[in-house]
């Protein structure tokens, strides 16, 4: 990457640039992307062919101001993590929030500092772990901003699918998505990448998803609906008209669409 892109990002994410490859530095750059730059999957919805290369990425998150999905979003931080000096690499995860995992379809990436493994993930809607997580069997992690306990997450060892990464929900817990830790090149990223934005048994295919932290909480969008979570409240409500999508979209997500609000409510 080229030192303009390199502050390009640092001011798209609201933090002075970072140096030295350090749990500090990369817990501080995780958490200012993900509560910058939104999960979401619009261009999907428009048909768009979903890019991965640097260029690519940096113009439309960075540049353009967008938001994307795993793929994306973890992409562009892999490439300014590498650009700083990190000890990092892509990963495919199975997601097993349905049940029947899926395939290796979730991006995220695992970075390596004074050899212990850190999973890093700024591109899982909902249940983005909000920090990076040990890459450690049986041990219970929160991730929550500013020491919050608004996540608490834990891998267990599974025999077929090696780490599963488990959310604590109430007294339960949740299976997330499982990790094999196997070798990914860019061709598994891009038949990953096309599988999820272009198979009609893909999610982001036929719904509009959106979603952003915010410092006790999470705002999300699926299709119509928003909804607010802050601490143990839920806040929800459906947008009617077009006027109050594209409102709802920049006021709560800092998306402005090039998008036809008719293709959009293809998802209602």
């Amino acid at each position: 990457m080229e030192q303009r892109n390199i502050n390009e990002y640092f001011s798209r994410i609201g933090l002075p640039e970072t140096t030295g490859a350090t749990i500090e530095n990369l817990k501080a750059i995780h958490q200012h992307q993900h509560r910058s730059i939104p999960f979401e999957n619009f261009d999907v919805i428009n048909g768009q062919p979903i890019l991965l290369s640097q260029e690519a990425l940096h113009e439309k998150l960075v540049v353009n101001q967008r938001g994307g999905y795993c793929q994306e979003l973890n992409g562009l931080l892999l490439n300014v993590l590498s650009h700083l000096g990190f000890e990092a690499r892509s990963l495919l995860g199975r997601v097993h929030l349905a049940g029947e995992p899926t395939g290796r379809s979730h991006r995220v990436t695992m970075v390596t500092i004074e050899g212990k493994q850190w999973l890093v993930d700024a591109g899982f809607g909902t249940f983005t772990p909000r920090a990076p997580l040990l890459l450690e069997s049986n041990l219970e992690q929160n991730s929550g901003l500013q020491n919050t306990d608004l996540q608490t997450f834990r891998f267990i060892e599974d025999e077929l699918y090696g780490l599963l990464l488990q959310i604590k929900q109430g007294e339960e817990w949740m299976n997330v998505y499982s990790l094999d830790m196997t070798y990914v090149c860019a061709n598994d990223l891009e038949s990953s990448n096309f599988f999820t934005s272009t198979s009609p048994k893909s999610i982001f295919t036929s719904n509009c998803i959106a979603a952003l932290p915010i410092e006790d909480g999470i705002v999300t969008l699926l299709n119509q609906k928003v909804k607010v979570t802050k601490n143990d409240s839920t806040e929800e409500w459906l947008l009617e008209d077009e006027a109050s999508y594209f409102a709802a979209l920049q006021t709560y997500f800092g998306l402005t669409l090039d998008v036809p609000f008719s293709t959009l409510k293809k998802c209602f």
